[in-house]
């Protein structure tokens, strides 16, 4: 069985996947690791720029950890074989042995497909002109947060 683990840092469970570029895969059997790579995406090939019509370097995994991954992902990987799991660990190798023991601590899927900041002005809002809203100087940028919903 192949198991991956998202961990952009290569040392912890990443908290989202849907950015993630790095993930650990382990060759294991029933009971045990046997292998474990390190498998890096190019940016396309991050689940939130890829396609789901298109082949992915994961679809041969059969399970895929990550501290946080949205209800669609979760689908989607369902489609192919693949059984996400969320989990509050961050230990990557304790995370993969409690999952091969059947002690890992699984946790829901996020409502909130993602969140992303966007630089923006306010200028191009109708009645609002740059720096006109409280707290901001004008022409100052600043990040207005975005969450897209799918539940």
């Amino acid at each position: 069985m192949k198991i991956a683990v998202a961990s952009q840092n290569q040392t912890s469970i990443t908290g989202h996947v849907g950015h993630c570029l790095k993930f650990w895969v382990f060759e294991t059997n029933e009971t045990e690791i046997l292998a474990k790579t390190l498998l890096e995406l190019s940016p396309e090939q991050s689940f939130h720029n890829s396609s789901l019509d298109e082949t992915h370097p994961l679809d041969d995994v059969q399970v895929l950890i990550s501290g946080g991954m949205g209800k669609n992902l979760v689908r989607r990987l369902a489609n192919k074989g693949i059984e996400g799991i969320i989990t509050k660990e961050t230990d990557i190798d304790k995370a993969v042995a409690a999952y091969l023991d059947g002690s890992l601590v699984k946790e829901a899927a996020e409502c909130r497909e993602h969140q992303h900041r966007h630089g923006n002005r306010h200028g191009n809002r109708p009645g609002n002109r740059p720096g006109n809203r409280p707290g901001n100087r004008p022409g100052n940028r600043h990040g207005n947060r975005h969450q897209h919903q799918a539940c």
